[in-house]
């Protein structure tokens, strides 16, 4: 269940009378899109989230970059076209903006998934690299870091839990989602520990 004290801060910024965007960043498997969502199922009509997964290069190309085997880093994404479309956003014009999303049945990104309507005050955006990249850090009228209180103390167990899980259930036998989480997903979720100093607010997760 969403707490209600970032409800209420969510509606604030959804209320301050011009498009806001709201950015909520943390490791893999904190619940940030989980949080997103929760938030924007409260706000109703006044918040959209639009997700940094959009943004993952497809299987393509990172087989053409030779970076298939490190997918979910920094250099797996497209960086530049997701600051363009939050500074698109922070503006709206008189026409729905529409914004990728990732389909994690495919394992790809699919374009036009999210439509953004002009009259929408507040755009909840989510993903891992929030913070470390400063041109998106700098386009977020606010940011959230979800995070353990202590890392690597029970939390971060419990995470690292539901993220083996997850692939689990999107195809992975248990040894292959398990090499992929302690191989992968942690090296980018130590990367992400050190950018929790650049949130307005630290959320910890359970």
């Amino acid at each position: 269940m969403t707490p209600q004290h970032l409800i209420d801060r969510a509606r604030l910024l959804a209320g301050a009378g011009h498009r806001r965007i709201l950015g909520i960043a943390g490791p893999p498997g904190a619940g940030k899109s989980t949080l997103a969502a929760g938030l924007a199922d409260a706000l109703g009509p006044s918040a959209v989230v639009v997700p940094m997964d959009g943004f993952h290069l497809a299987g393509a190309e990172l087989r053409r970059l030779g970076r298939t085997d490190r997918k979910g880093a920094p250099d797996t994404f497209d960086e530049a076209g997701y600051a363009a479309l939050l500074a698109r956003l922070r503006t709206p014009g008189s026409d729905v903006v529409y914004a990728p999303a990732f389909d994690r049945a495919l394992e790809e990104p699919v374009a036009g998934s999210v439509p953004v309507a002009p009259g929408v005050p507040l755009v909840i955006t989510e993903g891992n690299y929030l913070l470390h990249w400063p041109r998106v850090r700098a386009l977020l009228d606010e940011a959230w870091f979800i995070g353990p209180e202590s890392p690597g103390g029970p939390a971060d167990a419990a995470r690292v839990r539901r993220l083996v899980e997850r692939h689990i259930r999107h195809g992975r036998s248990r040894a292959e989602a398990e090499r992929w989480v302690h191989r992968s997903d942690e090296a980018n979720a130590r990367l992400i520990e050190q950018t929790r100093d650049r949130a307005g607010l630290v959320v910890p997760y359970p």
